[in-house]
């Protein structure tokens, strides 16, 4: 089990993640401190618990409108693959 140490709002964590997995584990990390500063800038100092759980909700509602648009999406591809035969 590999190890790093992102850095959220500031503040460094020590994690664990699959071998070969630290980059992508780095990544995720500083995408979801992009979403901590953008809610920071938008609502200043609220607290951070709150800050990181609006943070979660928004990065879960872009998730489910994602997933909405791959269903979407492979209806699409179903369909056009029984036209098709």
């Amino acid at each position: 089990m590999a190890q790093v140490t992102v850095t959220i709002d500031g503040k460094q964590y020590r994690m664990a993640c699959d071998e070969g997995q630290e980059e992508h584990l780095i990544d995720l990390a500083s995408r979801f401190d992009r979403y901590v500063a953008h809610l920071k800038e938008s609502f200043g100092e609220i607290g951070d618990q709150r800050i990181t759980v609006m943070s979660g909700i928004m990065v879960m509602d872009e998730l489910a409108e994602l997933q909405k648009r791959v269903l979407g999406m492979e209806s699409e591809i179903a369909t056009l693959r029984k036209t098709r035969d």
